[in-house]
């Protein structure tokens, strides 16, 4: 029986006790010791599904913008109840519907029978957006009109949001920033492994290790581009200042901070920072950071004395950053990704 299913009949649904005691008790195969380890594995050489399933298929739908630009959203083609809920997923930093946590999470839709849909922020579907402007990790009034036509267009459908890392970020800023009326589009909402304190994140993954893994990767991919916005709006920004950046606070100095109404780094890190705002969340909302994720120092997660009556924290110790691996396989090897997406969808369905 599909847990879409046995929300409908609740005796057979897993307690939230049970759940949150399931996943604070996570612990990655011994052959993925450390948070680095688990991140990297989880992203390049684990299954994405827990069997032998095909990878998802999605149907892609362009939606013109108020502001003239366009997002192009991705809809899961497995099949599902005209009214079971829409599981509805914004990626991390140059993430896509392609991303191993968005293809795992469409594996749990199609198992229990839900709806599906990525929408894809500006430039991260495979074309460069229009206008003079990308996406940021407080880019909470997209997130409200991405939600709500997604609302408008299947209103049969109860609304479950889950956001990964800066999509997480966001989302859980758009619920705080909304307050009461958040409740008229979406049921519940999820943050995995978000940087909700984006300058003590920023500044964490632009030093030893991180830098030197993790910002090279980054970069690599957001510079070039940077570099072709440039030549779509000549004069957007310093090409010479960009090519200088080696870590991503000095490219958000001179990209994603000016290009979307910020003075410059440290004002946009405090500004689109989601934990000022989690007292004022009234949905249900979990957020969930492993306490060894190289992104986000776990002196900086919030504390239930920060939040609001709504939301949930959970902090197991180990899992990484989007990572949480699970031994499968002959001898647990390669593992599979497949553990979190479980249990942050069975969160989100228990609060329906």
């Amino acid at each position: 029986m599909s847990l879409w299913m046995s929300w409908q009949n609740p005796r057979c649904c897993i307690d939230l006790e049970s759940l949150c005691r399931m996943l604070s008790s996570y612990r990655a195969p011994w052959w993925l010791p450390g948070g680095n380890a688990q991140t990297i594995w989880a992203a390049v050489g684990a299954q994405r599904q827990a069997d032998e399933s095909e990878a998802p298929q999605w149907r892609r739908e362009r939606w013109d913008t108020p502001d003239g630009d366009f997002v192009d959203v991705d809809h899961s083609t497995h099949a599902s109840q005209a009214d079971a809920p829409l599981l509805v997923l914004f990626h991390g930093l140059e993430g896509s519907s392609a991303s191993q946590y968005a293809v795992a999470f469409a594996d749990f839709a199609r198992t229990h029978g839900l709806a599906m849909a990525v929408p894809h922020f500006r430039g991260c579907s495979g074309e460069l957006n229009r206008a003079p402007r990308a996406y940021h990790s407080g880019d909470f009034e997209e997130i409200d009109w991405l939600l709500k036509r997604l609302a408008e267009q299947q209103p049969e459908r109860p609304l479950l949001a889950v956001g990964v890392s800066l999509g997480g970020n966001a989302l859980l800023r758009w619920a705080g920033e909304w307050g009461g009326e958040a409740g008229q589009t979406v049921k519940a909402v999820a943050a995995v492994c978000s940087p909700l304190d984006l300058a003590t994140g920023g500044h964490a993954i632009g030093r030893g290790f991180n830098r030197l893994v993790y910002t090279r990767m980054f970069l690599a991919s957001m510079v070039p581009k940077a570099l072709k916005k440039l030549e779509q709006h000549p004069g957007l920004f310093n090409r010479e200042s960009l090519l200088s950046a080696r870590d991503l606070y000095d490219f958000d100095n001179v990209f994603t901070a000016p290009l979307h109404g910020f003075k410059d780094t440290d004002d946009y890190w405090a500004r689109a920072s989601a934990k000022p705002v989690l007292a004022d969340i009234c949905v249900p909302a979990l957020a969930l950071n492993a306490l060894n994720d190289p992104f986000v120092p776990y002196k900086s997660l919030p504390n239930p004395s920060m939040v609001g009556s709504k939301v949930t924290l959970w902090h197991p110790q180990q899992g990484g950053h989007v990572g949480f691996p699970v031994a499968s396989g002959l001898l647990g090897f390669p593992g599979h990704v497949r553990a979190m997406p479980d249990a942050v969808g069975q969160w989100l369905l228990l609060q329906l």
